[in-house]
């Protein structure tokens, strides 16, 4: 089998982006290069000691033919997808020969930029490299897109890791697919010592975030939704609440959000802010939550993998689909922040789940060790279809 390389990381301060490197690395072989457009946040949390890391993106030269083409395209076209492109070319132009490319970026066709992806993996191809799009889901209105479809089409193996996206890709007649579990349920967890306030097994974990807070149906229903929510479980229960960042992009903090629940909820006795960590140190504080309330997919990945009883503020296909193929389906169980219209409906929601603890958690130890074992079956499956190719 030829070697691999990784590529669509978008950096380690998304710990979700960690947890896939880190765990396709662990399946798939340490050592592997890893093309991030964030090197240094992979240093900051020790990518580089499973996997040489390379620069996805480099400086382009105003002077050079290719800058003024795609200038051109930009202003008379507003076609942005080529000036995005081009601080990519030198490292794609510099792959290891014949390696084949795994895309961890599992849902980077879900954004409004998603022809920049197109055209990257299209270049990729052109130098002749295989590749393979791992962890993936994508959104129905994708496949209305012919350029799109053609894409899907051009990859050796597309590994979707929930049931709603295999079955569009099945519907669109793509052969080259398979269904496998996301790998970041094969995560190792690290168990650091609890802050204060911090009840182990008798917490409730949040995890919101900004982008959530975009996706709201009226300014300020997330925040207000998240405020009540915390005061009812100060109110009424012995519970503690942690609320615990996984992504801390500097333009897309999970903190900045957070940050503004602990301090309009004001209460450092029984509300704990954790600090930014490691995918695996955030997987050991989520572990010993007794209840789970997140935005981040990866974060209710880490939640669901523990057997922690996990409320999903959803958004896309991705969080529906993943409780749909846990729970059989993803009512209750995903909530859309697209659908909040009333800022009492969240502490609802949990209380639904409350009501419900033990036969989700019945629920989640039984499926979970299959489950994990099914994730971490992923590199048999991509060789076995390589192999077909």
């Amino acid at each position: 089998m030829s070697d691999y390389f990784i590529y669509n990381h978008g950096g380690s301060a998304n710990h979700g982006c960690e947890a896939l490197v880190r765990t396709v690395s662990k399946l798939f072989g340490a050592g592997i290069p890893v093309y991030s457009e964030s090197p240094q946040q992979d240093l900051r949390y020790g990518i580089q000691e499973l996997d040489p890391i390379e620069p996805a993106m480099t400086a382009v030269s105003r002077s050079s033919l290719s800058f003024w083409k795609a200038y051109l395209q930009l202003k008379l076209h507003r076609n942005y997808t080529e000036m995005d492109c081009l601080p990519y070319r030198k490292a794609i132009h510099s792959l290891p020969s014949g390696a084949i490319e795994l895309s961890v970026g599992g849902d980077i066709y879900c954004y409004e930029d998603y022809h920049k992806f197109i055209r990257l993996h299209q270049a990729i191809a052109d130098r002749g490299h295989k590749s393979v799009l791992l962890g993936c889901s994508l959104s129905e209105s994708l496949f209305e897109d012919p350029e799109f479809v053609k894409d899907m089409q051009t990859y050796s193996y597309i590994s979707a890791r929930e049931s709603l996206t295999y079955t569009m890709l099945q519907k669109a007649g793509l052969q080259n697919i398979g269904l496998t579990p996301d790998s970041a349920f094969t995560l190792e967890k690290e168990e650091l010592p609890l802050p204060e306030g911090f009840i182990e097994g008798n917490t409730v974990g949040i995890n919101v975030s900004p982008l959530v807070v975009r996706k709201e149906s009226k300014p300020g229903i997330v925040v207000e939704s998240f405020v009540r929510l915390i005061r009812h479980i100060l109110d009424t229960t012995d519970c503690s609440v942690a609320l615990i960042p996984h992504v801390v992009w500097e333009s897309n903090d999970d903190r900045t959000t957070l940050k503004e629940l602990y301090d309009a909820v004001n209460c450092p006795a029984r509300v704990v802010l954790i600090d930014d960590c490691d995918c695996r140190k955030l997987k050991g504080y989520i572990s010993r939550c007794r209840f789970f309330i997140g935005a981040r997919t990866h974060a209710t990945i880490a939640a669901y993998s523990t057997g922690v009883p996990t409320l999903v503020l959803g958004y896309s296909v991705k969080s529906r689909g993943i409780a749909t193929d846990l729970f059989g389906t993803d009512e209750h169980y995903v909530l859309p922040v697209q659908n909040i219209q009333n800022p009492d409906s969240l502490t609802g929601a949990f209380i639904w789940l409350q009501s419900h603890e033990n036969e989700i958690r019945k629920t989640l130890a039984e499926k979970m060790p299959d489950y994990i074992v099914s994730a971490g079956q992923l590199k048999e499956k991509v060789e076995q279809a390589l192999e077909r190719k």
